[in-house]
């Protein structure tokens, strides 16, 4: 039965694929805005429409889709966003989207907290969760004064600027003069008050875990653990790879004190990296939106993006856990990163076939819906060459997105 509240997503990336299937399998109406270089959720049979997406000023993104809800009667659609710099936007307007839409992200004086690593991890004191060792210099003379350890690596507070800086995540340094020269290359890209200097925690993916939960006001309603495997790159993965659900208490207590404290509302992932040297989960990241795993949720009993549209529609969600021992993987960037890992020594070829046993779930590869799988390589290849005959025509390094105050 087709629903009559439908979803419109911002993005057409892997997690606008994710929202799509999940939410059209259940009959309600999926459609999706995105730029021409991302076409992925657009592959679906699940996507009933594809609009595209305005660059500029975010005051004129809102008036798009307002003037969306407006042109298609869209009136009470779900917004759902499927990046940091959407979510932001969504959360910034939420009250003038709210007129027309049901926005899925928190308003501003929540998702603040998510979104820059600075007020992220003055929560994570205050609510004495353990994270990594943190400095923030807004001077080469700061930097200077530094007591660092190494090696560490510079990471950027917000992702407002797309650039080399924010897209790599991290730039590792092995010591004092790579921390400088480096930290002078960032200030290139984005503001001094916005780059972190922090310790590096050792270990790889197989040392990083999440908490990933469904919330209302601060409490969850449907919530998983699991560790993050695999990534690619495997040092600074852009995303994960291969993710499988496991029983890990250790990080529940802090993500469920971090929620509450800010009244959490939507879906979440709370990323940890488990420090060897001292025994200790420590927080890296708070992602107030769909991650790039989430079908993984609903291969364990738990179909994230689907229990959130019923949350925004009113309808009764019930408290649950997802089961573990589920794995989810994508092909396409696990297979380079299980070879590096192979190579470098951290894995057999025995134990790599090992960990793709069932149950699984794939991430693109999808019986009822097989073009996103097939058309993931090309369309990745377009992406890139879009991104590089843009740059070079427009001569300009980094996109900006919507500025956002702290």
């Amino acid at each position: 039965m087709m629903e009559t509240t439908g979803a419109l997503v911002i993005g057409g990336n892997l997690n606008g694929l994710s929202i799509a299937r999940s939410l059209g399998r259940h009959g309600v109406p999926v459609w999706v805005t995105t730029p021409p270089n991302i076409k992925l959720a657009s592959c679906s049979r699940y996507t009933l429409r594809t609009l595209p997406w305005p660059e500029g000023e975010c005051e004129a993104q809102v008036a798009y889709l307002s003037e969306l809800a407006e042109r298609y009667q869209l009136d009470q659609w779900v917004l759902f966003p499927t990046s940091d710099e959407s979510a932001a936007l969504l959360s910034r307007f939420h009250a003038e989207l709210s007129r027309r839409f049901r926005v899925s992200a928190p308003n501003w004086d929540v998702l603040r907290w998510a979104y820059d690593k600075r007020l992220t991890y003055r929560l994570a004191a205050e609510e004495r969760v353990n994270y990594p060792s943190t400095t923030y210099p807004r001077t080469e003379a700061d930097l200077e004064a530094v007591s660092c350890a190494f090696p560490a690596v510079l990471k950027p507070a917000t992702h407002a600027s797309i650039n080399r800086f924010t897209a790599e995540k991290a730039w590792p340094v092995a010591n004092r003069e790579e921390l400088l020269a480096r930290y002078r290359e960032a200030r290139e890209l984005i503001p001094p008050d916005l780059i972190l200097v922090q310790e590096r925690i050792p270990g790889g993916g197989e040392s990083q875990f999440s908490y990933a939960a469904l919330c209302c006001d601060g409490q969850a309603i449907a919530s998983l653990t699991a560790r993050r495997t695999r990534q690619y790159p495997i040092d600074f993965g852009y995303s994960s790879s291969f993710v499988e659900t496991l029983d890990i208490p250790e990080i529940v207590a802090p993500s469920r004190r971090l929620l509450a404290a800010i009244h959490y509302t939507g879906l979440v992932e709370v990323e940890y990296k488990f420090d060897a040297r001292d025994g200790r989960y420590k927080l890296l990241d708070i992602n107030p939106r769909l991650w790039t795993w989430s079908p993984l949720g609903g291969r364990a009993g738990i179909d994230f993006p689907y229990l959130l549209w019923q949350m925004m529609a009113g309808r009764p969600v019930q408290e649950q856990m997802g089961r573990t021992g589920v794995r989810w993987i994508r092909v396409s960037t696990d297979v380079p990163a299980a070879i590096h890992e192979i190579f470098r020594g951290r894995i057999s070829l025995r134990a790599y076939l090992r960990s793709l046993r069932s149950p699984v779930e794939f991430a693109l590869m999808a019986a009822d819906d097989p073009l996103p799988g097939l058309l993931d390589l090309p369309l990745f290849a377009y992406k890139h060459f879009y991104d590089g005959y843009k740059s070079l025509r427009e001569g300009v390094p980094s996109a900006k997105g919507c500025p956002t105050k702290g």
